[in-house]
This record gives structure tokens, C-alpha cells and sequence, in this order.
């Protein structure tokens, strides 16, 4: 629906003056040409789209587009908005990835995942008693790796953005001062994590003085806006040098932690080739690693397309035992080979080649479940607590990010005086050398952790195409679970020919070879479903929601962009301009 523009006036009409001639040379931004969905509501529109975790940081986005920006330059806004909105993934303190297609078919990646600080060895996570921690690794200082958003999102704007750096982050600057309403589910979630944070930067950041904040408030976040004006006026050095910089080094010195001001100096974010394979016809463009998400996806896909899906019928127990076996040899893969390629020696050609698959498939019975040992290998813990966004401008450029402080709030760790939270990505490397356990834990070498190596990821941004024209921007937070979301959206949208919404909303499964068993999405498979996969031999356990993968679908028949949020968040928006 179209947002009066009485409603609230265009962030980027809100210049401060050194900006003022900025704004006068850039194309008029008309409110009225914006198109805003409700909260989870599936929007259409024939010029630019974005969709994202809050309908403030679509909205930022929209405008941008709107104004004659480009998707990198939207994602950007979009991005730093998140920050501000959604403070359990979106981040400045994180890290992540970008993928994205240009109007001519060509691809390219953007690599902004954390990295180990220089002091940073193997056995850091083992405590005094020399037993490995769990609490050293995935909840303390020592958790936190270099972040890398903001030099990624400055490296993307310098490499392929259009608009200047201030209007892109700028929004974000005025959510932060002027605050923003919050839902009962963000009230909700704000309250019971300030509850439980033994820090009181973190408390003052999030409530008042201890006292939660309700349904309708505002949140304003100055500490915050303060770091997000020194990024606007000073790009990345406004992150990695200067005020904010000292004040993350200085905490990290308070509470143990190893990160140095020259860590974030010699931060660098990096441009990859993108992991590019094909299903049915399809071509699929994603995230090569660091993250796992596009080898593991691609090799999936090579394996299922050997079988007849679409006959098989969506979410049988005959289909949904091959995708299961699928995905048991991919993420043993995964976890055997996969880690940064700069210290590695990653096969990314073997893993997604048809003679790879064909060796897979080989070794799958149809009528019966093959067993996981921990003799194999073993996997560990990924958080489910992500965010990723989509967008498409009006010319087919497409942008896929997804990024992340890695837990829900990351390390809990608010940088006083800084306003924004550290992320806990260490705790991605494996624990110990040699430590593999029936629980999960993993101890082989490719992902240990080393100085200034990036940690292994699951995150997934996605871009489909068909007889090259742009098809679809899609992916999904959910840790582990991410890169089965992804394979399930493609097998929905190529196999059984669902339109947009419907693939989006059908229900999930996930199994990631250990523990050797198969996650189900609460309703989304019938108890005769359930009963035959048991008997096939899989053991299944019924959970919550999977994923949040809030796509854009770009309609054949119409040219339109259609913008469809994840109704499993129901604060999820779309928006664009027509």
C-alpha cells in the first residue's frame, strides 16, 4: 500500500548541512512513489524492491532506490538501518556476505565474515583446568571476532555503488537518534535479554536503568548514531580508526578479550567468485567460503537432480528422504573440507562436480536411512540468530546479504560509549584441536582457529536465474539450518512449481549428518509422513519455526518484482518504488 506522505518525511529530505548539496544535486524524492507492504504482507511493484527483517531498513532502502541509487547502494542502507532496528543480528559489530548479479548476467561476492584477531591460536578456548570451554568460546571476549560489515558494505559502495557514502548512511543515524517504535515481539525480546546481560553498558543501551522497555516505545540509541556518524563521514576509518575503534580495543582490554586496534586496522573485507551451478535449468549464483552455503547447496542440488522430484510430490516421505540423504553427504563434506580459503585448500570443483554427485547418489538407499557415525565426523554449534535481505533495483540489479553477530545479540557485549553490540563469531572455529564428540563438537584442522583467519559459515545469499534473465534474490538466517532453507526454497520454486508466497511459507526439514537427526518444522509434515520417515529409519524431532527467508521473485509474466517477507516474522516488511 502507498504510505501517505504525511505519514513521515523522507529520511534523506533530513540532510544535516553538511550534506545540504548533496541532497540538491541528487534526483527529487518524491514520498508518493513508495510502496509499503504491512508487516509480512507480499508487495509488487515494476520498479525497485527491497525485503527485510523490519519495514524501517526495507523502507531505507526503498527511498534510496527511489532517489536513483542502485542495489548495492539500497543494501547499504538497508543494511546500516538493520543495524539500528534489529539489534539480534542486523549489525556494525558483525560481520557477513553479499552476493550480487548485475543487469548483464555477470556475478560477483563480496566477503565480510569476521576474522581471528593476530593474537589468536588453536587451543584458545581451553581454560585453566585444560578442558576445553564452552563458555570461553562462545560467551566471552575472547568469542569475539574482527568485525568486518562496515569495511565490507565500504568496499561493495566503492567497487559498485552509485549514490555518495553520507545519503546511504545517513538514515540509519536519524533511526538511531530519533528512535524508532517498538513491536511487542522486539519489546519482548529487548526485555529478556537485558534481564539476563551481566553488562551494564548493554542495560543502558537497552532499557531504562534496568526497567524494560513495553510495546509502543520509542528506542533511541545516541551512543550508537554517535558511531554510525563517524562510519558516515569517515567511511570505514570512521570504524577502524579513531573514537570508535579505541573504545572496542579498550573494552576488549576490560574484560580480556584479544582484538587490538591494529586487528581492526588490518582488517580487510574481500571480492570472491561466486559459487555458480545449475539445477533443471536454473542457474544458481551463491556464496563461495568462507561460508559453506554454496558448495554444501550446489552439491545438494547436483545429487536430487539424478532423481524425479516433482513426481515424487512435495514433502512425501519418498522426497523428503532423498533431500535428507542429500543433505547427510553435504554436510559431512562440509565439514570434512570447508573452511577459509586463504589458509585452506578448499575443493570447491570436486565437491560441486556431476561425478561427485554421482558418487553420492551411488551410495543412497531409496527405502532406507544411512547412519551418521562420529567416527566420521562430528559438527558443532552455529547459531540460528542471523538476518538476512534482498533487493532488486529497477534496472535487475540484485543483491543477496546475509550477516550476523552470530548468537542472538552476539557476545551480549555493548562497546560503551560506542552503542553497538560484539559479535561471539569465534565461537564458528573449532573448539580444540582433536576434540570430536557424539554432542557435536568438531576438532578437525581446516577450521581451527588461526590469526586472521575467517571462521566457516553456513550463511546462504542466493541469486536464481532463468534463460538468463534475473529469476529470484533469496536466502535465510538459522545457522545450520540456512543452507537447507535455501535448497528447499529452489526445490519449491524449480520441482513443484509453487509461486513465490507458497514456497516461502511451505514448511522445512533440516539434518545436518550429526546429530543424526532430521528437524521438522511444528505442522508442517502429516503424522503418516512422520510415521513413514521413522520407519524408513530416520529419527525425527518435531521444533519451532526454521528460517526467515524473505525473498524477492521477479514475475515472467508481468516484469514485476514481487517482495514476499517470511510470515514466520511478523514484523518482516517489503517496500519499493514504482
Amino acid at each position: 500500500m502507498d504510505r501517505p506522505a504525511s505519514r513521515r518525511r523522507p529520511l534523506l529530505g533530513r540532510l544535516p548541512v553538511v550534506l545540504l548539496a548533496l541532497a540538491a544535486s541528487a534526483p527529487a524524492l518524491q514520498a508518493q512513489t513508495l510502496v509499503r507492504g504491512a508487516p509480512g504482507e507480499t508487495i509488487r511493484t515494476a520498479g525497485g524492491m527491497v525485503v527485510s527483517e523490519h519495514p524501517e531498513a526495507s523502507r531505507a532502502g526503498a527511498e534510496v532506490l527511489a532517489a536513483g541509487g542502485n542495489a548495492v547502494d539500497a543494501a547499504i542502507a538497508t543494511g546500516f538501518a538493520l543495524a539500528v532496528t534489529h539489534p539480534s543480528a542486523g549489525n556494525i559489530g558483525g560481520g557477513g556476505f553479499m552476493v550480487i548479479r548485475f543487469p548483464d548476467g555477470a556475478s560477483t561476492a563480496l566477503d565480510f565474515r569476521e576474522r581471528a584477531p593476530g593474537a589468536a591460536y588453536p587451543e584458545m578456548f581451553v581454560g585453566s583446568d585444560g578442558e576445553y570451554s564452552s563458555e570461553i568460546h562462545h560467551r566471552s571476549h575472547r568469542a569475539v571476532g574482527v568485525p568486518g560489515t562496515v569495511a565490507g558494505f565500504d568496499k561493495a559502495h566503492k567497487l559498485y555503488g552509485a549514490m555518495n557514502w553520507e545519503r546511504l548512511v545517513y538514515p540509519s543515524v536519524v533511526l538511531a537518534e530519533d528512535g524508532f517504535e517498538l513491536s511487542e515481539r522486539l519489546a519482548g525480546s529487548l526485555a529478556r535479554f537485558v534481564e539476563r546481560s551481566p553488562y551494564e553498558a548493554t542495560i543502558q543501551a537497552y532499557s531504562r536503568d534496568g526497567v524494560p522497555y513495553a510495546p509502543g516505545d520509542t528506542l533511541r540509541q545516541y551512543d550508537l548514531a554517535g558511531s554510525l556518524r563517524r562510519i558516515m563521514l569517515n567511511r570505514s576509518d570512521g570504524f577502524y580508526r579513531g573514537e570508535t575503534a579505541r573504545l572496542l580495543a579498550e573494552e576488549m582490554r576490560r574484560g580480556g578479550g584479544m582484538i587490538t586496534e591494529t586487528d581492526l586496522m588490518a582488517y580487510r573485507a574481500r571480492e570472491r567468485a561466486p559459487i555458480r551451478g545449475s539445477y533443471r535449468g536454473w542457474e544458481v549464483i551463491s556464496m563461495p567460503p568462507p561460508s559453506s552455503g554454496g558448495v554444501a547447496m550446489v552439491e545438494m542440488l547436483e545429487i536430487l537432480e539424478g532423481y524425479d522430484m516433482e513426481s515424487l510430490g512435495h514433502n512425501t516421505s519418498r522426497s523428503l528422504h532423498l533431500m535428507i540423504e542429500a543433505m547427510r553427504r553435504a554436510y559431512r563434506d562440509r565439514a570434512v573440507y570447508l573452511a577459509d580459503p586463504d589458509y585452506v585448500d578448499v575443493p570447491i570443483h570436486e565437491l560441486t562436480s556431476e561425478a561427485h554427485a554421482a558418487a553420492q547418489r551411488a551410495t543412497i538407499d531409496r527405502t532406507r536411512a544411512s547412519v551418521s557415525s562420529p567416527a566420521d565426523v562430528a559438527v558443532g554449534t552455529e547459531s540460528f540468530e542471523t538476518t538476512h535481505y534482498s533487493v532488486v533495483d529497477a534496472d535487475g540489479m540484485a543483491v543477496s546479504v546475509t550477516y550476523t553477530l552470530e548468537a542472538g545479540f552476539g557476545s551480549g557485549i555493548v562497546v560503551p560509549g560506542a552503542g553497538f553490540l560484539l559479535n561471539n563469531e569465534m565461537g564458528d572455529f573449532n573448539g580444540r584441536p582433536g576434540l570430536t564428540t557424539e554432542t557435536g563438537l568438531i576438532g578437525t584442522d581446516p577450521n581451527l582457529a588461526r590469526p586472521g583467519q575467517r571462521m566457516l559459515s553456513s550463511m546462504t545469499p542466493t541469486i536464481l536465474a532463468r534463460n538468463g534473465e534475473l529469476a529470484a534474490v533469496i536466502g535465510s538466517p538459522g545457522g545450520r539450518t540456512i543452507i537447507n532453507t535455501v535448497l528447499q526454497l529452489v526445490i519449491n520454486l524449480v520441482d513443484h512449481r509453487m509461486g513465490f508466497p507458497e514456497a516461502v511459507e511451505a514448511g522445512r526439514i533440516h539434518h545436518q549428518w550429526l546429530p543424526d537427526r532430521v528437524s521438522v518444522e511444528e505442522d508442517a509434515l502429516s503424522g503418516a509422513t512422520l510415521e513413514a520417515l521413522e520407519n524408513m529409519g530416520h529419527t525425527v524431532v518435531v521444533r519451532g519455526r526454521q528460517g526467515l527467508a524473505h525473498s524477492i521473485w521477479l514475475d515472467p509474466l508481468t516484469g514485476e518484482r514481487v517482495g514476499t517477507p517470511d510470515a514466520r516474522n511478523p514484523d518482516a516488511g517489503a517496500a519499493g518504488h514504482r
